[in-house]
């Protein structure tokens, strides 16, 4: 990074440190922790769409889309979120490979299943072998993502099936009383109040999803647990310049700092929004209620 630490033998002490930490592996795990940020940021509202989705359709009248949102919400939140990464990011990627390789090499002879190997022609490859670095890392984080956002989407989609069920019933009949269909209700009712009851449980959702964000190690993404294992565990000149004992304590007591903060930092925004959304709404010891349409009225005394 600097020129006085183009010899890392003549280095000792405070220069030593400084070179080390800025070698071009430690600026990659710097950049690891944007990859973890940026994972949330894009999962997040992804998820709450997917679960928004679910939700919608499991309080659906139309029995199948019943079936298939509540079936959605069963069957991933029931199996272990390692156990399924690792089998949809493989089952997703063979399935898009198969895809392309139908379109682009109709007059394939050869069988796709050969043993234990998945085997397409080189046009069908995601990405094609021959792209660049950046592309693959890009397909491998959106795969990421996408995995994600659909298991997180299933717990939203449980929590927001709650809470539009919380949504109190008497304010549903006077909106249909004012004369308001089933879709207006629904948009102009249900959504804008259920998210007081929804938000302690996607409260909780956040904090878990940051806690799995580790696991986009599991799905070949050069996470902040990547680079922190083998920076920590590096003792040969083959990975570093700089080698030395086992760091792995500090690197992961590093990151355990990162995550308390970063989870603190979201409690503390999200009894903000907490306290916004509830506004004006009853409490018990509160002499104030919001009406059915969302105006407040005075209580009894």
């Amino acid at each position: 990074m600097f020129a006085s630490c183009a010899d890392p033998e003549t280095l000792s002490g405070l220069s030593w440190l400084t070179c080390y930490l800025t070698t071009g592996k430690h600026i990659a795990f710097y950049w690891a922790f944007g990859t973890v940020l940026l994972l949330l940021a894009v999962t997040a509202p992804v998820a709450l769409l997917f679960g928004f989705g679910g939700a919608v359709a499991a309080r659906s009248r139309l029995a199948p889309l019943s079936w298939l949102g509540k079936g959605y919400i069963a069957v991933v939140r029931g199996v272990p979120d390692i156990a399924f990464f690792l089998f949809f990011v493989i089952a997703l990627d063979q399935g898009i490979e198969w895809l392309r390789h139908k379109a682009k090499c109709p007059d394939w002879d050869q069988p796709i299943r050969q043993g234990n190997d998945f085997i397409v022609c080189a046009e069908a490859k995601m990405p094609l072998s021959t792209s660049a670095q950046w592309v693959h890392e890009v397909y491998g984080f959106w795969l990421a993502v996408f995995t994600f956002a659909l298991v997180f989407g299933a717990f939203a989609a449980n929590v927001l099936y709650g809470a539009m069920r919380a949504v109190p019933r008497p304010q549903i009949e006077t909106a249909e009383a004012y004369g308001m269909n089933r879709a207006q209700v629904f948009r102009r009712v249900i959504v804008p109040q259920m998210w007081v009851y929804a938000l302690p449980g996607l409260s909780n959702l956040w904090m878990v999803l940051i806690k799995a964000s580790p696991l986009l190690f599991l799905l070949g993404v050069e996470d902040i647990v990547y680079w922190a294992r083998e920076l920590g565990s590096t003792k040969t000149p083959q990975f570093t310049a700089y080698p030395h004992g086992d760091w792995r304590m500090w690197y992961f007591l590093f990151l355990l700092v990162f995550y308390l903060g970063f989870t603190r930092i979201s409690e503390i925004v999200l009894d903000r929004v907490m306290l916004r959304l509830t506004h004006g709404q009853a409490t018990l010891g509160s002499h104030k209620r919001t009406g059915p349409i969302g105006m407040n009225k005075a209580g009894p005394p």
